[in-house]
């Protein structure tokens, strides 16, 4: 069975599904995997590299993934391009693998019914014991909360830690985290590291121990309503919980040097929680880091993917920020794909098994039709 990993060539995008490491694990189960040349020169793995591995390099995408049986990718693949339309490019029944984030890539989920692909999202897989070595989403996020609180730190024009000097002593910065899931526990984690005064914050008060267990203080409200929608994820607040966060978010931003949103609905689409008016409260000088940007953004003032700067506050708004950091993050996202596909690896094949609790969960698409039942419903009412 051939395995397929074309170069990624969204802009931006530096990561690579494949490493080396992880071709050579799947060789060892019996696959052929055959990379396009230079998809890994971004994240640092040269094409020599995958040779070593015992992977074939192929000039052409369009060979590449029309022989493939099973391809491999980081984000959804291209289509509708001048140049690369690697959903046309696949032949019907090849089995697609890689984060699709589905309910907002609508374009690539047609044009996979449409070649009849079977694909799986990774940011879909279900949030189990069993599946944690699958999860892309996770490992991502991960990369997001450190680096988010970096870039936070190069910003800000004071110090994160208390420091005693010759010329006197300066206080730690005071950091507030909003969403306490991987990323908002990651970037806890780091700005204590880093020596911050942290608070933080999540709709789900089940988490006041993970929050603590990494350094934080946890502030929260008292919910009229349960907020958590499973696996991990938030569910959105009603009008009046939503009037008791807001009054908690706007005491906390007031008295804060840095602030780092990470809370999604349901790990796809951001909540606005900050408004415009509790930017204009901040002192001058502090910084908000939306790590929400590439759901819409946390923050009323955010532009995604650029910096604004508004009344002396700056609000950072990176759009995929674990392809900044893409040796790491190629290495995570690859050891998950390699999970996956050996979980359901049978006499050198990759196995379909939908009774599965965890191909159940990320399938997307299969014999021309949307599976996935959030997804399914998305284009619907798209189409209305």
């Amino acid at each position: 069975m051939r395995i397929g990993v074309p170069k990624e060539t969204a802009p931006g995008e530096r990561r690579v599904a494949l490493a080396p490491e992880s071709a050579k694990k799947l060789i060892q189960s019996g696959y052929d995997v055959a990379v396009e040349a230079g998809a890994g020169e971004a994240a640092g793995f040269a094409d020599a590299a995958y040779r070593e591995a015992g992977a074939t390099l192929e000039s052409a995408p369009e060979s590449l993934l029309g022989s493939s049986d099973l391809v491999l990718k980081v984000g959804p693949p291209a289509v509708n391009g001048q140049e690369r339309d690697e959903a046309r490019w696949m032949r019907p029944a090849t089995i697609y693998l890689g984060s699709l984030m589905p309910l907002r890539n609508h374009a690539a989920v047609r044009a996979l019914a449409e070649r009849r692909i079977t694909a799986f999202s990774t940011d879909a897989i279900p949030r189990t014991t069993r599946a944690q070595a699958m999860d892309t989403l996770s490992s991502m996020a991960n990369i997001a909360g450190y680096k988010g609180v970096l870039l936070a730190a190069a910003e800000l024009n004071k110090y994160f830690p208390m420091l005693m000097t010759a010329a006197g002593m300066v206080p730690p910065a005071k950091v507030f985290v909003i969403g306490a899931a991987v990323a908002g526990l990651q970037a806890i984690a780091t700005a204590k590291r880093l020596g911050a005064n942290v608070v933080a914050t999540d709709v789900r008060p089940e988490v006041k121990e993970q929050i603590e267990s990494v350094g934080g203080k946890y502030v929260g409200i008292e919910l009229g309503e349960a907020a958590s929608a499973g696996g991990g994820y938030a569910r959105e607040l009603s009008a009046a919980d939503q009037a008791r966060q807001r009054e908690l978010l706007a005491a906390q931003v007031a008295q804060s040097d840095v602030v780092i949103t990470t809370a999604l609905i349901g790990g796809v689409f951001a909540p606005r929680l900050l408004t415009a008016e509790m930017v204009r409260s901040m002192k001058p000088g502090a910084v908000i880091v939306d790590l929400a940007a590439d759901g819409g953004g946390n923050c009323e003032l955010s532009r995604p993917g650029e910096t604004a700067r508004v009344g002396g506050v700056t609000i950072l708004a990176p759009l995929n920020l674990a392809a900044s950091m893409p040796l790491h993050a190629s290495l995570l996202f690859s050891r998950n794909l390699t999970a996956f596909v050996q979980a359901f690896t049978k006499d050198q094949r990759f196995q379909l098994d939908f009774a599965d609790d965890i191909q159940q969960g990320a399938l997307i698409t299969h014999d021309g039709e949307v599976r996935h039942a959030r997804t399914r419903d998305a284009l619907q009412k798209g189409a209305e």
